[in-house]
């Protein structure tokens, strides 16, 4: 029996971090708002608005965007209605830079090795709850960003693997929401030797995990109907979480369905190359391509180099650190492990805080030269958030250096822990291991157990 092979393409839809919507004044805080607060006869459609001027930027952010997925981007489009009828589009169309005829924003682009068909800029429809009836116009006029990749994807692990990449690629310009997380159309088609089935679209989908759960069941559905010599009907299909399957929604539409006319109210859009080259200027390296360097410029691992690209913010910081302090196991194990454990403990982000690079720096030239310990290093890291201070000046923290202090704190934690001295002295080798972390916590972590150890022993063998 011939070999079964799967095409699978993408629809990607994200949310574009604007301060207003796409065609009015409205803020775009859709997500802590009541219901229908942040809306306008505009983003409702009332007879007789009309819509402004295009957001400038979200226009940069979708530049932006398809620069990074090596894009062409082209220097004059203009807005469409696509029209459907449907409760969350009180207009009767949708404003789109897409659709028969249409020039997209950019074109032609590849990303890690799968075509980009295009990349466009539309407003997003209301938010319908088909039960209730309910429709909620917060949503309706925020910017979106569309990229469409060719059929290239072979498997759902391939797309999941991808996908991971594309956002952490975005998150590098801040150009896309990441609290709204993913929503994508996936078109699945399989062939086996001749045979080519139809394509099927499975809408909305809204995370990785269901991503691959409908492409999954996809082309085993559509493989065993080409294996029963059935006819694949073109469709667009839903994903059920709870089932597992795919459902038919309706036969599919094609560009001609959506009737799609210019829009009137909006003027084509020219962007000349001034812009596009200044906007270029400002992009990031690519995340991929940092981890590359970073593991050849600093010799690191491929997991600790994943780990401090896996955030711009925090591969910036570590590269500002490693300009003043060359020993790179120290810089990477404190700005990986540490910084990221105060961080996540806060459930902050780098960017939420102010940690000052110069503070860094003193606080591990501190644990090299000796100055403090590592465990008073961590209590003192601890306290970096929300705000740094200058750890110079924290003579508290220092590291004990007198040996009469030391033996003094040794002394009292003798005579408060007679269970775990007479332990000691009948051979259990676990009771000194207590006995010295007792020493480090009365010192205020102040203590090098290394110091302690010898000091210690000398005073339980009396």
């Amino acid at each position: 029996m011939p070999k079964i092979m799967p095409k699978i393409g993408l629809e990607i839809h994200g949310y574009l971090t604007t301060k207003e919507k796409l065609f009015c004044l409205c803020p775009t805080n859709y997500k802590t708002a009541i219901a229908n607060t942040n809306i306008c006869p505009i983003c409702t459609g009332m007879p007789g608005s009309k819509p402004m001027l295009p957001n400038s930027e979200a226009m940069d952010k979708v530049i932006a965007i398809s620069l990074m997925l090596g894009c062409k981007v082209n220097n004059k489009f203009m807005w469409q209605r696509k029209h459907y009828n449907w409760p969350d589009m009180p207009k009767g169309y949708q404003n789109t830079i897409s659709g028969a005829y249409s020039i997209p924003v950019a074109e032609h682009g590849n990303f890690l090795g799968i075509g980009i068909t295009e990349a466009h800029l539309e407003e997003d429809p209301a938010k319908w709850d088909p039960v209730s009836g309910n429709v909620d116009y917060n949503r309706s006029g925020m910017p979106l960003i569309e990229i469409v990749t060719d059929p290239g994807f072979l498997s759902a692990d391939q797309v999941a693997e991808w996908l991971n990449n594309l956002l952490l690629t975005l998150s590098y310009i801040k150009a896309v929401d990441p609290d709204a997380g993913i929503k994508a159309d996936v078109n699945v088609s399989v062939s086996m030797g001749k045979r080519q089935g139809n394509r099927v679209e499975v809408k909305n989908l809204n995370s990785i995990d269901s991503i691959k759960k409908a492409i999954d069941y996809e082309i085993k559905r559509q493989s065993r109907l080409l294996e029963e010599d059935k006819r694949i009907v073109k469709e667009t299909r839903t994903y059920s979480d709870e089932q597992g399957i795919t459902i038919s929604m309706r036969s599919k539409e094609e560009a001609a369905d959506y009737r799609f006319i210019p829009d009137p109210d909006l003027p084509t859009m020219e962007i000349n190359k001034k812009r596009i080259e200044d906007i270029k200027k400002k992009l990031p390296e690519l995340p991929h391509k940092k981890v590359e360097r970073f593991i050849k410029e600093y010799k690191l691992d491929d997991y600790t180099a994943s780990i401090l690209t896996s955030n711009i913010d925090i591969a910036n910081f570590f590269e500002k650190i490693i300009e003043k302090i060359k020993n790179v196991k120290l810089v990477s194990t404190w700005v990986t492990i540490e910084l990221l454990r105060i961080l996540n403990y806060n459930k902050k982000s780098l960017h939420e805080v102010y940690v000052n690079p110069e503070h860094f720096v003193k606080l591990l030239n501190m644990i090299e030269s000796k100055k403090i310990t590592e465990l008073a290093a961590k209590r003192m890291l601890n306290d970096f958030i929300p705000s740094s201070f200058d750890p110079s000046q924290m003579k508290e923290f220092e590291k004990i250096e007198d040996k009469s202090e030391i033996d003094k704190i040794c002394k009292e934690v003798i005579e408060k822990n007679p269970a775990a001295v007479s332990d000691y002295k009948k051979g259990e080798k676990k009771s000194l291991n207590f006995l010295i972390g007792e020493v480090v916590k009365a010192s205020g972590r102040r203590a090098d157990s290394r110091s302690v150890v010898p000091i210690l022993i000398k005073l339980l063998k009396k």
